[in-house]
């Protein structure tokens, strides 16, 4: 069960755009409402639609879209190295994170 006022990491099923223009794939943040169609919205969606929504930090995802939730306090933005091979040379490339702090 989702627990209201705890931090959580939450990855999604599809990628999402932040206000920083990057593209996420997960989002940690505390959990501050687990609301209906209109009482996130405003209004009342179809019958074909999701009928809640995680209120996380600073943004509201669709029920639909959570994969996994797990309550954590910590979680790391820092870039890190990852393997990447090349025509049989591995080099090593530094990414960003793909976890979007909502508590920002």
């Amino acid at each position: 069960m989702i627990e209201l006022n705890k931090t959580y990491l939450v990855t999604t099923d599809g990628w999402f755009q932040a206000p920083d223009g990057q593209n996420y794939k997960a989002v940690f943040g505390t959990v501050k409402a687990i609301c209906n169609d209109e009482d996130s919205l405003g209004i009342k969606t179809n019958d074909r639609s999701t009928n809640w929504y995680l209120v996380i930090g600073k943004m509201i995802i669709a029920g639909c879209q959570v994969h996994y939730a797990i309550q954590t306090d910590i979680c790391s933005f820092k870039p890190y190295l990852r393997e990447v091979e090349c025509g049989g040379r591995v080099t090593l490339e530094e990414v960003i994170t793909r976890i979007y702090n909502a508590d920002e």
